[in-house]
């Protein structure tokens, strides 16, 4: 998901983030918990750079 999120709350008082648009309309939204598990998945690049330097 690229580009800023920011977090809102829905009204049953889920945590989402949300992703808008170079005119500030809504371009995504998704829950806090799906977001967060498909990051934990992801290799930043800073991680990534960490551990190519290491194996040498």
């Amino acid at each position: 998901m690229a580009g800023k999120r920011t977090t809102h709350r829905s009204s049953s008082g889920t945590k989402l983030y949300a992703v808008r648009d170079a005119k500030g309309r809504f371009k995504d939204i998704q829950s806090y918990k799906r977001a967060h598990a498909q990051d934990m998945k992801r290799r930043s690049k800073a991680e990534g750079a960490k551990r190519s330097g290491k194996k040498s």
